[in-house]
C-alpha cells in the first residue's frame, strides 16, 4: 500500500459545481441545501422513532414467552431481515444512482419508507401483531434504504459543489444527529404511552421529508454513463475503484469492523429493561445520549472543521469509541452508562465526518453513486448485520459480556487498521 498524498487527488468540477462554488464554502446560502437539510432531519427523525418503537415492541413480544438470551435473538432478526435486501440491492442501487436521476430515486425511496410506517401503524392498531408481520415490513424497509443511501449521498455534492462540501457534510451530520437524539428519546416516551402513536409520528415525519425533497430545484441527473459499459461492468468498475483507492477502502472497511464489534443500538433495550431497570423512558435516554454527544460534536465541526491530520484524528476517535463501549458494558449506573454513550457519540461523529469527507473528496462525480453504494453496503453490514451479530453474542456471552467483547474488539481493530492502511493513517488535508 502506498502512502496517501497530503490531499485527495483534485477533481475537475463540472460547470454546475463551479457555479455552486461561486457561493463559497457556506452551503447555507443555497435554498436547495436548506431543503435537503430539512428533508434529511425529518427522514432521520422518522427512522429513529420507528426503530425505537419496533425494537421495543419486538423485545416486549418476545419476552412474554422467552428468557433474555433467546429474546435477544429476535432483536437480532430485526437487523438481519433489513440487511438481506441491503446486501442484495445496494450495489445495483449504486449503479442506478450513477445512471438515473438521483433526486427522483431519493423521493421514491422515502415514499416506500412512508408506506412501511403506515403498515407498522396498521399492525400496531391490532394490538399484538405477529412477529413475522413486523419482520416482513422491516425487510421491505431495508430494501428502500438500499436505494435511498447511495442516491442521497451522491446527490449532496451536486447541490452544494466542492468548495462547500466539507461544511455541508458536517451540517448533514447535524441533521442526522438531531434526528438521532430526538427520535429515540421521543420514541421511548411515545411508546410508553402508545406504540401506534409512535408509528403515526414516524409516518408524518416521512411525509414532511418527502415534501422537502420534492421542492428541491437542483437537477439530480448524473453525468451521462459510458454507453459501452454494461451495468455489471459499471458495478465492477465501482468495486475496483474502491479496492485500488486505499484511503477509501480503509475508511469504509474500518466502519464495518468497529460498528460490527462495538455497536450498542441492539443492547440498549436489554440494558434498559433487564440490567439498569429504567423502562421505556430510560431506553429513550440511553438511545438519545449517544446522539446528544454526536450532535454537539457535529455543531462544533460545522463551525470549526478538522482540516489537517485527518487520519490521526480519525483513529484516535475510533479508539475512544471502543473505550466508551467497554465502559457502557461494565456500568451498572444509568448516568454512567449515559455518559459513556454521550462521549462515544462525540468520538463517533469525529470519525464519521472525517471518513465521509475523505471518501467524497477522493471520488469523481461520475462514480459517487457506486462508491456510495459500496460504503452503504459496509455500513448496512455493520448496523443491521451487527444487530444480528450482537443478538448472537448476547446469547453466547450475555449482554454485559457482549458489550465488553465489542469494546475490546474495536480497540484491537483500531490498531490493526492503522497498521494495514498507512495511507489512511497518514491522510492529512480535508479540504
Amino acid at each position: 500500500m502506498t502512502d496517501a498524498p497530503e490531499a485527495p487527488e483534485p477533481i475537475t468540477p463540472s460547470v454546475a459545481e463551479a457555479a455552486k462554488d461561486a457561493h463559497g464554502s457556506n452551503p447555507w446560502r443555497l435554498n436547495d441545501f436548506r431543503l435537503l437539510w430539512f428533508g434529511r432531519i425529518a427522514a432521520v427523525l422518522a427512522i429513529q422513532v420507528q426503530s425505537s418503537a419496533l425494537l421495543w415492541q419486538v423485545y416486549e413480544i418476545a419476552r412474554r414467552d422467552h428468557p433474555i438470551e433467546q429474546a435477544s435473538l429476535y432483536l437480532g432478526l430485526v437487523g438481519l431481515v433489513q440487511f438481506i435486501p441491503l446486501l442484495a440491492l445496494t450495489l445495483p442501487a449504486g449503479e442506478m444512482a450513477d445512471r438515473r436521476d438521483r433526486k427522483t430515486t431519493v423521493g421514491a425511496s422515502i415514499a416506500v419508507e412512508a408506506l412501511c410506517a403506515l403498515a407498522f401503524l396498521g399492525m400496531a392498531l391490532n394490538g399484538s401483531p405477529p412477529l413475522w408481520g413486523l419482520l416482513s415490513v422491516a425487510c421491505v424497509f431495508g430494501a428502500a434504504r438500499a436505494f435511498l443511501a447511495p442516491a442521497s449521498q451522491a446527490f449532496l455534492p451536486m447541490v452544494v459543489g466542492r468548495a462547500a462540501l466539507p461544511r455541508a457534510i458536517a451540517a448533514q451530520s447535524i441533521a442526522f444527529q438531531t434526528g438521532a437524539i430526538a427520535g429515540p428519546a421521543l420514541g421511548g416516551v411515545i411508546v410508553g404511552v402508545s406504540t401506534p402513536l409512535a408509528y403515526g409520528v414516524s409516518l408524518g415525519m416521512f411525509l414532511l421529508g418527502l415534501t422537502a425533497f420534492l421542492l428541491i430545484k437542483t437537477s439530480g441527473r448524473p453525468p451521462a454513463p459510458d454507453a459501452a459499459h454494461s451495468r455489471w461492468d459499471a458495478v465492477r468498475e465501482g468495486l475496483k475503484y474502491v479496492w485500488t483507492t486505499k484511503v477509501v477502502l480503509g475508511a469504509i472497511s474500518l466502519d464495518l469492523i468497529v460498528v460490527l464489534f462495538a455497536g450498542v443500538a441492539l443492547l440498549t433495550p436489554i440494558f434498559a429493561r433487564d440490567i439498569l431497570h429504567v423502562g421505556p423512558e430510560g431506553f429513550g435516554l440511553l438511545r438519545a445520549a449517544f446522539g446528544v454527544g454526536a450532535l454537539l460534536m457535529a455543531v462544533y465541526l460545522a463551525r470549526w472543521p478538522i482540516v489537517r491530520r485527518g487520519g490521526l484524528w480519525m483513529f484516535g476517535a475510533v479508539a475512544l469509541f471502543g473505550i466508551c463501549t467497554l465502559t457502557f458494558g461494565l456500568s451498572k449506573i444509568v448516568w454512567l452508562s449515559a455518559l459513556a454513550l454521550f462521549i462515544g457519540g462525540a468520538a463517533d461523529m469525529v470519525s464519521v465526518n472525517i471518513r465521509q469527507t475523505l471518501i467524497q473528496l477522493s471520488t469523481p462525480d461520475a462514480m459517487r453513486g457506486r462508491v456510495s453504494s459500496v460504503s452503504m453496503l459496509f455500513i448496512g453490514a455493520s448496523n443491521e448485520l451487527g444487530e444480528a451479530y450482537s443478538g448472537l453474542m448476547v446469547r453466547i456471552l450475555g449482554p454485559i459480556g457482549a458489550a465488553v467483547f465489542g469494546g475490546i474488539g474495536a480497540l484491537a481493530a483500531t490498531g490493526l487498521w492503522a497498521a494495514m492502511f498507512p495511507a489512511l493513517r497518514k491522510a492529512d488535508r480535508l479540504s
